[in-house]
This record gives structure tokens, sequence and C-alpha cells, in this order.
């Protein structure tokens, strides 16, 4: 009896997906639940285990296939794994006449034991033997594949170990630089010797190549172009001194990471300061939907973070009700899960509004593009010091260019602006976090 193996519910508004890798070839033994095959889609990536034991008979969509919900991947025989683990049947009869031998028979009872202790083992060592795989991301594992490396040859340096790109891309610089060294070096030339022209670039010097847009990168793409496309997008800029900030944390970062275990980072002061600027401007926190305005009256504020599979925007939610050590902690176990390719259909759906920090890149200053549906996504950038006028006088601050990109559709330019005045106000003097709400 065959068991198909089909692409599982992929959560909301997610209808399809691409198989990034197998982890089995067809003729391998599967047990319940191993893993087989996984899934990329333009959200996360998806493992699908086996629904029995048995056989993969087959493998109907192949590396690099686009699949729907409901899709065959491939076929398990439930029989033909059945018939491996079955031990050899013992003969039917004896003549009367012919007497077994003791050790003949002890023989003939050990075998189907030792048979079963053989399977078991085999079993045993698949099971330790995926364990035992390095845990390796999507874009790795297919560099990997197009460059013939054997990923298991290589030291990961992701979180618990993972192999990333940057991961293939040493091995492969370090695979290359000994071919390099090898190489012999050219015969000293005399001295009366005239100065030979350079040698013309060899064809290898312009060569290109060409990779397969991930799933992940071609959604990314398209969202994008729709987000400039069907929006009135604008941007308004402010900056901001971060000295009060900044010297809170001085004071109590030491402590605040004794009481509650994780450090006290800029991004809580800046959802706190985007929330209140976001109740005082209740249409940045909401969405068009055909001819009528939505309101949100809750506030689900996306921390965009960047990966090297692309953008993801997780969602802290209810941050409103969230204090400052839950906030800081709920995006540490975001960009842990991120960089661990572990994120859910649930812990990226919604939004209500967005920030994302490009300043821990190095960027001074950009314009954020919106993420639909939502008509508002707040810019965060480098803290530098800069000379600014201060009661007359000028001093050396750290500040920060922010930017805050909008739907013109349902957001004036008047309210853009006095948002971003509204969020300067507040981390220029944390107080207001306490007595304006």
């Amino acid at each position: 009896m065959a068991i198909e193996i089909t692409v599982p519910e992929l959560g909301e508004s997610v209808l399809e997906a691409t198989v990034s890798r197998w982890l089995k070839k067809e003729g391998d033994f599967v047990n319940v639940g191993e893993v087989l095959v996984e899934l990329e889609t333009d959200k996360v990536n998806l493992e699908v285990g086996a629904k029995g034991a048995g056989v993969l008979q087959k493998i109907e969509a192949t590396e690099g296939a686009d699949v729907k919900v409901g899709d065959v991947l491939g076929r398990i025989d439930e029989k033909a794994g059945e018939q491996q683990g079955q031990a050899p049947a013992a003969p039917a009869s004896r003549s009367e006449g012919q007497k077994a031998e003791p050790e003949a028979v002890e023989t003939k009872q050990a075998e189907p034991q030792a048979e079963q202790k053989e399977a078991s083992a085999r079993t045993d060592g698949q099971q330790v033997e995926h364990q035992a795989a390095p845990q390796v991301s999507p874009v790795a594992a297919r560099l990997a594949r197009d460059k013939n490396v054997d990923i298991s040859k290589i030291t990961g340096t992701g979180s618990e170990g993972r192999v990333t790109k940057a991961d293939v891309e040493m091995y492969l610089q370090k695979q290359e630089t000994p071919q390099v060294a090898q190489k012999p070096a050219p015969a000293e030339k005399p001295r009366e010797a005239a100065p030979q022209p350079a040698p013309a670039p060899s064809s290898s010097d312009r060569r290109e190549e060409r990779t397969r847009m991930s799933r992940r990168r071609r959604t990314i793409a398209q969202r994008l172009l729709e987000a400039t496309q069907s929006t009135a997008m604008l941007t308004t800029f402010n900056e901001i001194d971060m000295s009060a900030v900044m010297d809170i944390r001085k004071r109590h970062n030491e402590e605040f990471q004794k009481r509650y275990s994780v450090k006290l980072g800029f991004m809580s002061f800046f959802v706190k300061a985007s929330i209140s600027a976001l109740k005082a401007f209740p249409q940045v926190n909401a969405e068009i939907s055909g001819e009528e305005i939505v309101f949100k009256h809750y506030y689900d504020i996306g921390m965009a973070v960047g990966s090297e599979e692309g953008l993801v925007v997780p969602v802290v939610r209810d941050a409103d009700r969230l204090s400052f050590a839950e906030i800081e902690q709920t995006i540490k176990d975001l960009v842990a899960k991120t960089e661990e390719g572990k994120l859910s259909i649930e812990d990226l759906r919604g939004g209500t509004f967005t920030i994302t920090n490009g300043g821990v890149f190095g960027s001074l200053m950009s314009t954020p593009i919106l993420n639909p549906p939502q008509v508002g996504i707040l810019g965060l950038h480098k803290i530098e010091e800069r000379p600014t006028a201060l009661n007359g006088q000028v001093v050396i601050r750290p500040m920060m260019y922010v930017a805050l990109s909008y739907d013109h559709r349902i957001v004036d330019g008047r309210e853009a602006v006095q948002f971003l005045v509204h969020i300067k106000q507040v981390l220029e003097d944390p107080a207001w976090m306490l007595v304006g709400g």
C-alpha cells in the first residue's frame, strides 16, 4: 500500500511553495515522522515528515519544483517496508526421520534475532546519521549543490552550527587558494631582456553565473514592486538627539540585564515611542480596504530583520501591553528564530506598523518601502556624533536620522511630519513615556 506525501497547509495567504531539497532518495527506508523533504515558501521554510514507515518508492516533485497545497511530493511503499523489516520464515515442516542438531536449531533461532538487531541497527543508524547531519540554510544548500561541495566538510558558523551561505563561500575560497599557491613561479629573466607586455585578460575573468531566484526572493521582488506601484508613497525625515536614551542605557543596562536576562536595547525605546505616536495619529496605524479606512486599535509592531535568505518582518503582538523587558525578549527570540530558519507563519502574520533599522549595517539615511497593507514604516539609522546647536552653542551630540515612509492616500504630510516630531520629543525626553502615554 502506497502512502502519499502531500504538501501540507502552508498558512494564511500562502498557497505555493518550492521544493528546496530532499533529505531521502528513492529506495531509502523511512520511519514515521522522519523528515523527508524541505519546502521553501515566501515566508518560512517547512519540513515534511513521513506519515508511515516504509520505502520511499517515488519522488514526484523534484528539487526546485513549484508545488501547491495538496500536491503529491512522493510516495512511500508501506508494504515494502514491512517486507524489509520481516525476518525470514522458518521451514514449514521436517520429515519425521530428520532430526535437527542442537547447534543447528540454536543457529536457526538466533538468525532472526540477529537479523532483527541488524535491521534495528540500520534503522537507528539512519536516524543517527540524520540527526548528525549539519543544519544547512536553503541558500547554502543550493550553492553547495551548484558547486558540487560536500556540505559535511563545512563547519557552520551560524546559530547552533548552522551552515550559512557565507560558510560555503569561505570554503570555496579556501579550496581555490592552494591552487593559486601551487602555480610555478616564473623563471627569472635576464636583466638585459626588454619588459614583456601584460597579457590580455582571459575569458574566465569575465565569467557570468546564473542562479535561480529563491521563492522568498521572488516574492520580495514582487511585493516591493507592488508597494511602489499601488501606493502613493512619500517619505519625511527628522533627526533625534539620542543622548537621553544612551544615558539611560548606560546607567541601567547592567541592572536591567541582571534582572531580566536580556540587554536594554534601543528598539524597545523606539517601539514605545512609535506606539505613543500611533495613538496620537491613528491614521498611521490604519489600512485601506476598498473605499473604507480600517482604523486599528491594537498595536502589532513588525520588526524588519535581514537574513541571508532575504528580509522578513516578524511581528511583536500587542506591543502596547508589553514592558521594556518583554519587548526586548520578544525581539531577541524573533531574531534567533530568523537566524535558525524557525519562524512560523504565526510569527509573520499581520502587523499594523513596521520598524526597520538600517543603522545596524551602517546606513546614515535611507527611504524605507511600505509593507502593504500597512500605511507607515519607520526607518532608523546609524547613530553618529555630529555638531549641533544647543542653547546658542555648538555641541557634539549622538544624532540619528529617522525616516517615515507613508501612504499619502490616507496620511497627509502634516500628520506624517508631526508623527516624527512626536517620536523625537518622546526619545529626547523619555519621561514622556511615563506621563505622556
